[in-house]
């Protein structure tokens, strides 16, 4: 078995109204985190323990009322369908979490996680993550490939402060980008660190910029 390459509106709805259980691809060949999900998809699909399972990769931008169908908002997504109802999904690139939930949806028993691996370890692996370095953004791709409007223009402006900073693709740890909303009581990205403090988001920035307190607020 492989990836079955969907090329229309009608393939698709006729795939997944089989029994089996799908697993879609929502990926974009300008993502170069879709080819790695991909990959492993394609590893998979070969293994005789998934053949319960179907395969599909969706082109989220040619199909892209069934994107929005599904509420895609950016690529990868993996969505896991029943008789054509979403019964699971997964934002951004996490490997694990692919494979487990396809041994799940597969019949396969699944590893629990380890005791203790939850809510305070992810707290900790946060602050970690918020003090990597003195200025840290997370945001949708990283600073070289921003992955949405709000994200390039808050980097087009920290750019411009010449302040050294580093990033964190929210969209390759799914823990990570629902964590930190919580964490930090702030529900969208990108979001802006200085010593560990959240200083807000892209208005916030804006903000700061117009008032002339940005570079000293980002280099205190």
């Amino acid at each position: 078995m492989s990836i079955t390459k969907v090329t229309s509106e009608d393939q698709y709805k006729q795939l997944i109204g089989a029994s089996k259980v799908s697993v879609v691809l929502f990926s974009a060949e300008w993502a170069e985190q879709c080819k790695q999900i991909s990959d492993v998809m394609t590893e998979l699909a070969k293994q005789a323990e998934f053949k319960s399972l179907q395969f599909l990769d969706v082109p989220a931008e040619d199909l892209s009322e069934l994107s929005m169908r599904h509420q895609i908002d950016s690529v990868p997504t993996v969505l896991f369908l029943r008789a054509g109802t979403a019964v699971d999904r997964i934002d951004g690139v996490d490997v694990g979490m692919l494979t487990q939930k396809a041994k799940k949806y597969a019949g396969m028993p699944t590893t629990p996680s380890p005791a203790g691996d939850g809510a305070s370890n992810l707290e900790e692996r946060l602050k970690a993550l918020i003090n990597r370095s003195k200025v840290m953004i997370f945001m949708k791709g990283d600073r070289n490939t921003p992955r949405c409007g709000f994200s390039k223009q808050l980097i087009a402006i920290v750019n411009d402060t010449g302040v050294e900073y580093d990033t964190f693709d929210i969209l390759t740890d799914e823990a990570v980008r629902q964590g930190l909303k919580t964490f930090s009581n702030w529900p969208t990205y990108p979001q802006v660190y200085v010593s560990g403090e959240l200083i807000g988001g892209l208005d916030i920035i804006k903000e700061l910029l117009e008032g002339g307190e940005l570079k000293e607020t980002l280099n205190p």
